[in-house]
């Protein structure tokens, strides 16, 4: 079941699970689009790879939030994202200690940074095909962390992925990083349609 919403001018998709239970909590995950998905038409996302997945699978573990950028980038729209985030992760359905978070290209960039701004939210993160502010990995060294990227990305060079990782690791951190030999910049077909990284997901929680 997904429904379309709004909220304080940020439009966006909630999917539910097929046996949604309103007097139980669930495991959270947000996706932050791509440059692709910008503007004020849902339909964008309707098709999202992480939505079909979900459902070819039967997927009654997670609600999957897929917010949409109205600006030119998520870091135009950032404290709106946040305040989004926290008005989410505060309706009864939320299990609080299972917030999760992917993105993808310029989703991606926004996912680390979002992890960064709010280190004490977040289980785990799957960012696909993105990089960010590796000087400031450090607030990031208590999440785990599951990077994707092609090896011949040629929009957002692998190198990105890799510097984020490596600065997480340096500090303590628990990040990998999947580098797919044969693939370009589309490295979401390859994270998205694998089971695994929705067990991986589950296996973090946050102790609050």
């Amino acid at each position: 079941m997904v429904e379309k919403k709004k909220h304080n001018n940020l439009e966006y998709l909630i999917s539910f699970p097929d046996s949604y239970d309103a007097n139980k909590k669930y495991p959270v995950l947000f996706y932050i689009h791509g440059a692709g998905g910008r503007g004020r038409d849902l339909s964008l996302l309707e098709d999202s790879l992480i939505l079909s997945t979900m459902k070819k699978n039967n997927d009654n573990r997670f609600i999957t939030v897929l917010p949409q950028c109205f600006a030119d980038t998520w870091f135009e729209i950032f404290e709106q994202l946040q305040e989004f985030v926290g008005y989410i992760i505060s309706q009864s359905f939320s299990d609080k200690s299972r917030i999760y978070l992917t993105g993808t290209s310029m989703g991606a960039y926004t996912s680390w940074q979002l992890a960064m701004t709010m280190n004490d939210v977040f289980a785990a993160i799957i960012p696909v095909c993105g990089g960010g502010m590796y000087w400031n990995a450090e607030r990031l060294k208590d999440i785990p962390i599951w990077a994707f990227h092609g090896a011949l990305d040629s929009t957002v060079y692998p190198e990105e992925s890799l510097k984020m990782v490596a600065a997480v690791n340096n500090c303590g951190g628990n990040a990998n990083i999947t580098i797919l030999p044969k693939t370009g910049h589309n490295a979401w077909d390859d994270a998205f349609t694998d089971p695994q990284i929705y067990d991986w997901l589950l296996q973090h929680s946050k102790q609050l």
